[in-house]
């Protein structure tokens, strides 16, 4: 399989729907487009990946554990490439992708308000995704992560809520100096290396002094995607007034390219500066886990509670990476794709709820249960993963985070794992209340007994988001076996790194 086609086929889907005349073909050509990118990517997992590792096929050796690469020169001159290639951690974040995208889809089935260019940026969103998770060029990544930035700031200005011209403003602004700032990461890199081959740089030895100068601009500038503390704030109101798959892409997918970066870039290839850098990632990724979880408390809006809950969780992805131990890092993994899956099922239901009720203030709600059972269950589902409740894929994430941060016997390290193993108590208090005074107890309003169910559509996102948190939860030894070699490669470079220093 060419992985090009992850970035051929939805850029291609985006075109066809320009050029669609009715709502109904729009919906179908999006729809349709979804599902191929779903069945690529269970291709590449089953036949492609698994096949080839089971057979010793895999095109990947210890300095390049990277296979299906394919290059083509966009720039010779400065060595720029279109260089794409896959190992199982990006496997793992393009099936997260897909099935994101195909949720949102669905979850979007009935807007009609400007339907062709709204679905338009949202094969646009996933197509910077693909992008991004597939390039082993340096630049080529940036481009792809520049690709999926504009979408955003369009979708929550056209079809956002709210102050939605602020929260979009303010978005753009945040990932336009994130951006910023990993491009002189990336530059640093560059001039010292004369490449923006990720295999190639990882094999070379750069100077501790450069390692230490331009890390901080990389993990920073991936940090604020992934809601480093203290640049969180434009997560909170980007997502509460973006549109449902908005809120989706945004805490599901977009979250995640900053995290993949961290790792990826900031520390696989700068590893040396990871390790001199690795107390001050842990301590704010401690302080984001504790301050998120407590703001959460404070939130009285359904989507605010989700986006302060997000910068809450993603802490411990950045906490997973800072503490530089294998399991760790795969704990970090598990997170982003129980995190992705879990805050787009939530979203997808509190958009239900709104879309319905045209609220979302919890002392206006109430009772939903009896009148809307399906989107209670998915909302109550979702809460449930995002306390780690074992079973599902939240409690296996976290679990693996806090293992392998308390392998590192430092004192200091091992109190943050402990503070933000404490922050479970704090979830579990906002998502338990939440929950109550959502869904449970008497109808609040009695305007709501005239409301109908999930739509076919709407059963079908969550099921789908569902399958992947019970798969993680149930099975999470196949998620781990896929991710597990390349954690091993990162966690080797790191220490072969540090034993020459």
């Amino acid at each position: 399989m060419s992985l090009s086609l992850l970035v051929i086929l939805p850029l291609l889907t985006a075109i066809i729907i320009l050029f669609c005349k009715d709502l109904k073909q729009v919906r179908v050509t999006a729809l349709l487009g979804s599902i191929i990118q779903f069945i690529l990517i269970l291709y590449l997992y089953f036949v492609d990946y698994t096949l080839d590792y089971v057979f010793g096929n895999i095109d990947g050796h210890p300095g390049n554990p990277f296979y299906l690469e394919y290059t083509h020169a966009w720039f010779s001159a400065l060595n720029i490439n279109y260089h794409i290639g896959v190992d199982g951690i990006s496997i793992a974040m393009i099936a997260l992708t897909a099935c994101v995208v195909l949720a949102g889809v669905l979850v979007s089935w009935k807007e009609e308000r400007m339907s062709k260019e709204f679905f338009f940026l949202l094969m646009l969103l996933a197509v910077g995704a693909y992008g991004f998770f597939i390039s082993l060029d340096l630049f080529t990544m940036f481009f792809f992560l520049e690709v999926a930035v504009i979408p955003k700031f369009l979708m929550i200005c056209i079809w956002g809520s709210g102050k939605k011209e602020y929260s979009a403003m303010k978005l753009a602004l945040m990932l336009i100096a994130a951006s910023a700032l990993v491009f002189v990461g990336l530059m640093g890199l560059y001039f010292t290396t004369h490449t923006f081959n990720l295999a190639e740089i990882a094999q070379m030895h750069i100077p501790v002094n450069i390692q230490n100068t331009f890390f901080p601009f990389a993990f920073i500038g991936f940090g604020i995607f992934t809601a480093l503390f203290p640049f969180h704030t434009w997560v909170p109101d980007g997502h509460s007034s973006a549109p449902t798959a908005g809120s989706m892409f945004l805490a599901g997918i977009s979250m995640k390219l900053g995290g993949y970066g961290c790792l990826r870039v900031a520390t696989f290839l700068m590893p040396d500066a990871a390790k001199e850098y690795s107390f001050i990632i842990v301590v704010l990724a401690t302080v984001a886990i504790i301050y998120g979880a407590f703001a959460t408390m404070m939130q009285k809006d359904l989507k605010y509670i989700n986006a302060y809950s997000s910068v809450s969780h993603c802490g411990f992805v950045l906490l997973g990476i800072g503490m530089l131990t294998e399991t760790s890092i795969r704990g970090a993994v598990l997170q982003m794709v129980s995190h992705g899956l879990m805050t787009a099922l939530f979203f997808a239901a509190i958009g239900m709820i709104y879309s319905r009720t045209h609220t979302r203030m919890l002392a206006e709600l109430g009772g939903l249960l009896k009148v809307m059972p399906f989107i209670s269950a998915v909302f109550v589902i979702a809460g449930l993963c995002s306390l780690g409740l074992p079973g599902l894929s939240g409690f296996v994430a976290e679990m693996t985070v806090f293992m392998g941060s308390w392998q590192n016997a430092d004192g200091a390290y091992r109190i943050a794992t402990i503070l933000s193993c404490a922050s479970i108590v704090v979830t579990a208090v906002y998502i338990l209340r939440a929950t109550g005074q959502a869904v449970m107890g008497p109808v609040s309003n009695h305007h709501y007994l005239q409301l109908h169910d999930a739509a076919w559509n709407e059963k079908i996102a969550a099921v789908i988001l569902i399958a992947g948190i019970l798969f993680i939860g149930i099975a999470p030894f196949e998620l781990n076996n896929l991710i597990a070699p390349a954690t091993e490669t990162i966690i080797q470079h790191i220490t072969n790194a540090l034993a020459l220093k």
